[in-house]
């Protein structure tokens, strides 16, 4: 099966690495030069959690230079989904499957502003991590569990195949009817160490151990959970606390990404991860003031970058 994974980073590279291996025709499209140059030149390297290994793949800057494949992946922070939507709509018709994980809230609408709603899976990557080392090198830290839906919803024999595919790549997976629910899971974790991890320069395990920032990114939680509850999302869990507790106990020393964005000097997922507290907030009229300090915090540290 021919497969491209738009926004072959950190993530996206795991995703590549596990594919090919596994046989099929990968392309790896990021914008990355020298990245893309390594992986050609040297192919892709992915060493931590499942091995230390490189495998060759073709890579590009484009996604009309890898052409029709069967299944994309977009792997991009939630800021380039729409782009990635873009190049990648002319190639779509009723057998390609467009699968798409990110962090926080808000992408899989700029996604359907350009690509039908039926042609999406939506993709909740649960203890899931990795970081780059260099061009053509990505390091993975954890991979639990792959959680996919059917934008639409439903459990359909399409989400069962996407399903089997992954799986066979050697991806722990699960399928369920009701992806919002999941998104919002996996989202309350991301606010709670996400911006709170910039602001105070802590791991995740440290963050939530320290009496200073402890109240902090659990405030954070707990007011995302406020807003789900407020907006109907059905969540499997009543305690936002001990669920953020046991998301950091099974990886205390990762770095979230909106972190390593800011330790690599660049902007943060922020509005798509805290932010999104904040303006859902303001729809549901949930007061959020811990998301509301953190937002200000982390954008006047980012004002230059």
């Amino acid at each position: 099966m021919k497969i491209a994974v738009v926004g072959a980073g950190a993530m996206g590279s795991v995703y590549a690495t596990l594919f090919a291996e596994a046989g099929h025709d990968v392309w790896a499209i990021d914008q990355w030069a020298e990245h893309v140059d390594a992986i050609n030149r040297n192919g892709l390297r992915l060493t931590g959690f499942t091995g230390d290994r490189t495998v060759d793949m073709s890579a590009v800057t484009s996604v009309a230079d890898a052409g029709q494949c069967n299944m994309y992946v977009i792997a991009t922070k939630a800021s380039g989904a729409g782009a990635a939507a873009v190049s990648i709509a002319p190639f779509v018709d009723a057998e390609t499957n467009v699968v798409t994980i990110q962090n926080g809230l808000g992408a899989a609408a700029r996604i359907t502003e350009h690509i039908a709603r039926e042609a999406i899976v939506v993709g909740v990557a649960q203890g899931f991590g990795a970081a780059m080392v260099g061009p053509g090198h990505s390091h993975q830290s954890g991979m639990k569990m792959l959680r996919l839906g059917e934008l639409n919803g439903g459990e359909t024999a399409r989400l069962d195949k996407v399903a089997a595919l992954w799986a066979d790549a050697g991806f722990p997976v699960q399928t369920f009817a009701d992806i919002d629910q999941l998104i919002w899971e996996k989202f309350i974790c991301n606010v709670a160490v996400g911006g709170p991890s910039v602001v105070s320069g802590l791991p995740i395990g440290e963050l939530l151990a320290s009496k200073t920032w402890r109240p902090v990114a659990v405030g954070c939680a707990s007011e995302a959970f406020d807003v789900a509850k407020a907006l109907g999302v059905n969540l499997s869990f009543d305690d936002p606390v001990a669920y953020v507790d046991a998301f950091v106990a099974k990886m205390p020393d990762a770095k979230p990404s909106m972190l390593q964005d800011h330790e690599n000097g660049r902007r943060s997922e922020l509005d798509a991860i805290n932010g999104q507290v904040v303006e859902q907030g303001r729809k549901a009229g949930v007061p959020t003031p811990h998301n509301d300090e953190i937002c200000n915090n982390v954008r006047e540290m980012e004002q230059n970058l």
